[in-house]
């Protein structure tokens, strides 16, 4: 079991020393770190979300991947239909026996164009980006190197010889771009499609300082969904989302079912119970060099939102190989969602994501 630990946890730092990206099993509960296109998408003013998910605890123990995110973004009306959004996010993620930890704090805006429709009926064209400044970091003393080996014990005395680290922190930009299509049939029905693209500079993500390039890899997401309404006070929530960055690429597909809870259709208390699964693929090397794809996780979800509140709670269920030695545990993810609304004149805008 300690063997697999290691084993593990180099696996991770391998992968992340490359590309890192957080992840969140609730997406629309993080909007902005979706796609940047849903900034200021929202039916009230102002929004302010956070998040926290830990990973592998049962594997990893202490040095399980641990993340939180908190952000705001704001609508601003311009003209008679069109709108303006703004935000900002900041974020951390912290794993492994090394720290290695990423911050990150970004800056986003949008323009959403109406293409059509009227009062409760309308499709919306939006466009975002995102620029953000990250600090990347280790802690080189926590490593331990084959040499420190004392007869199966490991020895912290002796000196390792092995820091092959020239810069154990550094700072990187970071930018990003992205597209949302939505239509609004009523207030329980709509559609929406987007894509998004990270990493569009490609930073260089070295720990060495004798000029190595590693850049990190640009990420694409496609993601789509909507909600519709099945029966009275019932709708179904379906939604895929597909990231792919460099060899890697993941699918999350699911549903939720959504109950409304006030006295009629437009009330704005329901209670949300969904399952999603992950599928991911397998990357071309000496473990899994007939490549394909492989099911990762299922994602149990549960929502309850009461006037401008949501909060969101989430658990991925590990079925993939890794299973036997995390017991089948995953994840679990807290999500918290406030909404500030104000008078509006203007007719139903956008989804309730």
């Amino acid at each position: 079991m300690r063997k697999l630990q290691v084993l593990i946890l180099f696996c991770l730092f391998v992968q992340a020393a490359s590309a890192q990206d957080i992840h969140f099993s609730q997406f629309y509960m993080s909007p902005l770190t979706l796609n940047p296109a849903l900034t200021g998408v929202m039916n009230c003013n102002q929004r302010i979300s956070g998040n926290y998910r830990n990973q592998w605890a049962s594997v990893l123990r202490s040095k399980a991947f641990s993340t939180y995110n908190v952000s705001y973004d704001a609508r601003v009306p311009v003209g008679r239909y069109d709108y303006m959004g703004f935000g900002g996010t900041v974020w951390g993620d912290q794993a492994g026996s090394l720290n290695y930890h990423t911050n990150q704090i970004t800056g986003s805006f949008s323009f959403s164009k109406k293409m059509g429709g009227y009062r409760k009926k309308a499709s919306y064209l939006s466009f975002g980006a995102n620029v953000g400044v990250s600090q990347r970091g280790i802690d080189p003393q926590e490593a331990r190197w084959g040499n420190q080996n004392n007869g199966g014990t490991f020895d912290p005395s002796k000196e390792s010889g092995e820091n092959v680290f020239g810069r154990d922190n550094f700072t990187y930009m970071d930018v990003a771009a992205g597209l949302l299509w939505f239509s609004v049939l009523d207030d329980n029905n709509n559609v929406f499609f987007g894509g998004a693209y990270d990493h569009i500079n490609r930073a260089n993500q070295s720990f060495r300082s004798d000029g190595t390039f590693v850049p990190l890899l640009s990420k694409f997401t496609i993601h789509g969904g909507g909600e519709f309404l099945i029966r009275d006070r019932i709708s179904l929530l379906p939604g895929i989302v597909t990231l792919m960055q460099g060899p890697h690429m993941e699918i999350n597909g699911g549903t939720s079912v959504r109950f409304l809870m006030g006295s009629n259709r437009r009330s704005t208390e329901s209670l949300q119970f969904g399952m999603w699964a992950r599928l991911a693929n397998k990357t071309n090397d000496t473990n899994n060099a007939g490549g394909g794809i492989l099911m990762d996780a299922l994602i149990l979800s549960s929502r309850f939102d009461y006037q401008n509140f949501s909060l969101g709670f989430s658990y991925d269920l590990n079925v993939s190989s890794l299973s036997p030695a995390s017991r089948s545990n995953g994840g679990f993810e807290f999500a918290l969602l406030y909404k500030i609304c104000g008078p509006e004149r203007r007719s139903v805008y956008c989804p309730n994501f």
